[in-house]
Parts: C-alpha cells; structure tokens; sequence
C-alpha cells in the first residue's frame, strides 16, 4: 500500500472531488491546514511516495526532496509551478506531474476587485451592515479611463477584452509584446513600461514570475503612476516590491491596490497587509472555483494512476 499525501486542502474537498477509489493501492491523507515548518511537513509526509499540491501553496525546494527519500511522485495542480526545483527532483527520481488549469477565473477576478475599488464596494457594504452612511463615497467611472495591462496571455487577453466591453481603452507591455499581437487583441502597445504606467488609471499584471519581471514594480514604478490609479495583481506577489507598495498605499501615492497574492501565504496575522487603507485583498482565490477544482483531481487521480502503470503523463520536465 502506497501513501499520498494531498497538501493544502483548505476547503476539505479533495476526496469529494473525484474518484480516489479508482486507487485501491493508494491510502489517501489529506492536509486542510498548512504546514509551513519544514520540519514539521518532514515529519508530517516522510511516509509517503505520493504528494499532491495545490498551486505554489507548499515550496518543494532541493533541501526538501533531499530529505523525503520515499517520495516518487510529485503532482501539481497547473502545468506551471516556480516553487518546485525540478533539477533536484530528478536528481533524487521524483516525477513531477501537472494538470490542466482553466484561465477564466483569474480573468474573473481580476475584475472582482477592479470593480470593488472602482466603485467602493467594500466600504459602502460594510457601512451598510453596520447603518452607516447611506451613500458615503462616490464611485470611479471605468468607462473612457485607460487599462494597462503588464502582459497580454491567456489571462491578460481575456482581461483586456472585458476592459473594452466597458468602454475603456486599452494599452499593454512586456518585453517581447509586439504592437501586432497587442492589436489582436484590441490594444496598443505602450513605448514601454514606465509609458504604461504614466498613462493608466487601472494597471493590472499578468506577467509570468521570472528573473526578469522579479520587483518590476518597484518604488520608481509606482511613483511613476498617476495619483488616482489602480494597481490589480493576481498574477505573483514578487512581481511588485511588497514595501514600496505598502508605502505607496500609506502614504496615499495611488487610489488603490487589489491584491489576490501575497508574498508569505497563508498572510500571518500580524500582517500590514490586513490593515492597510485603499487595499481590497482576497486570499489567493484566483483559481479556486469548482471548475477548476473538477480539472484538477480528477487529473491528479489519472496522473497517479498512470504513473503507477509506468507510463506517467503531463511530466513537468
């Protein structure tokens, strides 16, 4: 009998999720809280041949797989995790596996929280519970203001293409963007990143994690912003320099911030980001929908299966 363990599952949903029965040889043991102490996740899954996580929840570092000999089978949720060494993990025999990932629900929130800052949700819903004032702030209009958008994918397409059914003109950068894809998009390409930012009422980021887009919004990024604009991240928190953007929000430098990830998650409780004014903050529900969800263990069932027949599929090499 093999063990898996299914890190992170914070909604206790995993087994219902899909059909783990279809492993008879598998004990199953899922995770709802998380383990951020190496050695307490050590001591937690070094019986185990199988782990299952969620997204970059839980790092698997080189130190890490030195220390869970048993381990053999690794599988992430997406086809893309920046935590996971995979030198090292083929360096101790560990197959990495991925699943599909449906791009529409950071799409979806990316504009929850557009939207929320945009029209105050939050403060007018919560002086409404509390019988505060009726009509307290007034509400920014997105139609005619410009969307600049940090990076056109999967994600930014679909954002941008949202941003022009609400009137707004739309503008995008990365490095390799090119003005002809940008149009195909319904965009024009900025002249470059600090272009971008000058111009732009809502900057929202879909960039990919990497050497170069680490701290790419920066202090000097920030300043360059108009007063009044919006920063959206839902893509990586290293992508912003956490300080600088505290400091911004203190000190009144932008209208706002919507922020879905966090550079320690979960956020401890002590974190200036729970009490920072101009910030509506979710916990990383980016891709945390039931689509996503009935993609995902499912796939992880058929990627252990497979696995166990000597034929692995959706390696991450």
């Amino acid at each position: 009998m093999l063990t898996c363990a299914i890190l992170d599952d914070y909604q206790g949903v995993a087994a219902a999720m899909a059909d783990w029965s279809s492993l008879p040889n598998v004990a199953v043991r899922p995770f709802r809280e998380h383990v951020a102490a190496q050695d307490a996740l050590v001591a937690a899954i070094a019986d185990c041949e199988i782990v299952v996580i969620m997204r970059e929840r839980t790092p698997f570092p080189a130190d890490l797989f030195a220390r869970l000999p048993r381990l053999r089978l690794l599988v992430t949720t997406g086809m893309r995790n920046a935590a996971i060494d995979l030198a090292a993990a083929g360096a101790h025999g560990v197959v990495v596996c991925g699943t599909a990932s449906h791009p529409e629900p950071p799409v979806e929130l990316t504009w929850a929280l557009i939207l929320a800052l945009a029209r105050r949700i939050v403060p007018e819903a919560n002086a409404l519970r509390a019988g505060g004032p009726w009509q307290g702030t007034i509400g920014t209009d997105l139609a005619g203001r410009r969307l600049g958008l940090l990076g056109l994918g999967k994600v930014g397409a679909r954002v941008a293409r949202i941003g022009q059914a609400f009137g707004m003109t739309v503008s995008a950068w990365s490095e390799n963007l090119t003005a002809e894809r940008a149009a195909a998009e319904g965009a024009t390409l900025a002249a470059s990143k600090a272009a971008l930012l000058a111009d732009s009422d809502v900057v929202s980021i879909h960039l990919v994690l990497g050497a170069r887009t680490r701290g790419l919004i920066d202090a000097a990024a920030l300043a360059a912003m108009r007063p009044h604009a919006l920063l959206i991240n839902t893509a990586r928190a290293a992508i912003v320099d956490e300080a600088a953007l505290q400091a911004a929000l203190r000190a009144g430098r932008i209208g706002g911030a919507g922020l879905d990830v966090f550079p320690v998650e979960p956020l401890p409780a002590d974190s200036p980001w729970r009490s920072l004014p101009n910030l509506v903050a979710t916990p990383h529900l980016g891709y945390v929908t039931e689509r996503n969800y009935r993609t995902y263990f499912p796939e992880i069932v058929a990627d252990i299966r497979a696995f166990l027949d000597g034929a692995p599929i959706r390696i991450i090499a």
